[in-house]
């Protein structure tokens, strides 16, 4: 029998009085109230019948089971958490599971973690039984660790890059229709007001990106990381434009390359499954790369943005569009949430650091924006999306993988809106050596 099997022991049973000479059994609301101070802006319950915090705003946040408090115990922080939420051992009461927003602002705004002293953590642990701090296996839905990942090759090479990929974008082409929406675009949506449909937005950030590029009928446009080829169809349909995109998910491009049919866009638009490094070595008119740059690594930058300059025609265009950190001075790596569910080997840099490697590979930056508020927006109508359609979402991948994501968005629309993160826009050109390229003295587009 497991230890989260075990039958509890008299002690553990809720009102039962102490075993004459031992210390009374520890509960959660022990354990809660030892790592946090002040009050609780949600109310927090135990398997064992114990409860803390307030119930003011509907929330709570219930520990089901043993295991879900060796989770919380043996990983500290967001994965810990995740872990015991994935797996349905804590349950978050009073928000839905596709959209939990208000449940982690208030969790954010209004609980203050505390440090005890180790007298108290041994106290507490002596109470609560040391088989506690045994860490239960994690949620299958959870990544390796970064260590175990050398077994599938060095960070950011080219087999390790497509297990990573594949973790994210191949969980299955039907959930993200449900939650991306008819668009399938799963990058920053560019809204000219916070009443525009989802698809609306996005329609609009595609736009955006075309005109930036000034793409004209016959121009060669090269999308890397092209997604489910939104930009690859958009380009071609809207602007006659001869469209290259390449992923290195597979189920992304089989559903790209139905969709260009689909739409009869197969002499305009082709989606590849390919790695961008091995892009054809041909000079393109204009160069979207929309939501890749994340994946690359930081180190990687120099390598990568040549590898763009060299397919790019002299005084041609370059759009790169990623989420980035706020500043140039934050750890590039992502916390152990991200990193383990959502995007294995993810980095973010700053955004001074992007505009430095382009121009040190030798483009020109010409315009930069900030489109961080736009994607608090779009995650919120993602949730949406989500919390609309859970039933058929769980029903593809899991009420595991559903609850990774619905965390993980909301979480994201959070972190945007204070601040956290942001989302920018760089277009670059790439200048002869006399200083020529073809961009006006006042941008040919509509911002």
């Amino acid at each position: 029998m497991s230890v989260t099997e075990r039958e509890p022991g008299p002690a553990s049973v809720p009102g039962s009085p102490p075993t004459p000479g031992r210390r009374p059994r520890a509960t959660v609301a022990d354990v809660i109230r030892t790592m946090t101070d002040g009050d609780l802006p949600v109310r927090v319950s135990g398997y064992d019948g114990s409860a803390v915090g307030s119930a003011q705003h509907g929330i709570t946040l219930a520990v089901r089971s043993e295991r879900g408090l060796s989770y919380l115990l043996t990983a500290p922080g967001d994965l810990g958490m995740a872990r015991a939420y994935v797996s349905g051992d804590l349950a978050l009461e009073g928000v839905h599971p596709g959209d939990p927003y208000e449940a982690l602002r208030l969790l954010k705004d209004e609980v203050r973690l505390r440090t005890p002293a180790v007298t108290e953590v041994v106290e507490l642990v002596r109470r609560l039984g040391w088989e506690r701090l045994l860490p239960p296996p994690p949620p299958p839905q959870e990544a390796l660790p970064r260590w175990r990942r050398v077994l599938r090759g060095l960070r950011h090479s080219r087999v390790r890059d497509s297990s990573a990929i594949s973790h994210h974008y191949d969980v299955s082409n039907a959930f993200y229709e449900r939650v991306l929406g008819p668009s399938m675009t799963y990058t920053c949506a560019v809204y000219r007001s916070p009443d525009d449909t989802l698809e609306q937005a996005q329609a609009a950030k595609y736009d955006l990106v075309a005109q930036k590029l000034a793409l004209t009928p016959g121009m060669r446009l090269l999308d890397v990381g092209c997604g489910w080829g939104g930009m690859v169809r958009h380009a071609a349909r809207e602007y006659g434009v001869r469209a290259l995109g390449v992923t290195l998910s597979r189920a992304q491009a089989q559903w790209a390359r139905a969709a260009i049919e689909r739409e009869g866009l197969t002499d305009l638009a082709e989606v590849r499954h390919l790695d961008y490094r091995d892009a054809p070595a041909e000079q393109f008119d204009a160069i979207s790369s929309i939501g890749l740059t994340e994946h690359i690594g930081v180190r990687n930058y120099p390598a990568y943005f040549a590898a763009l300059r060299d397919r790019l025609r002299p005084g041609g265009r370059l759009l790169n569009h990623c989420i980035t950190r706020v500043d140039n001075r934050a750890p590039h790596r992502s916390g152990a949430f991200i990193d383990r569910y959502v995007f294995p080997d993810g980095e973010l840099a700053g955004p001074g650091r992007l505009i430095g490697e382009l121009h040190d590979v030798g483009v020109e930056v010409q315009h930069e924006e900030n489109l961080r508020r736009h994607y608090a927006l779009t995650l919120a109508a993602w949730c949406r999306n989500l919390a609309a359609n859970w039933d058929a979402c769980v029903a593809e991948v899991g009420a595991g993988t559903a609850r990774v994501w619905g965390l993980y968005m909301a979480g994201s629309r959070l972190a945007f809106e204070r601040n956290g993160i942001q989302l920018h826009q760089v277009l670059a050109t790439r200048t002869g050596p006399a200083g020529e390229h073809d961009y006006p003295l006042r941008p040919d587009w509509t911002p």
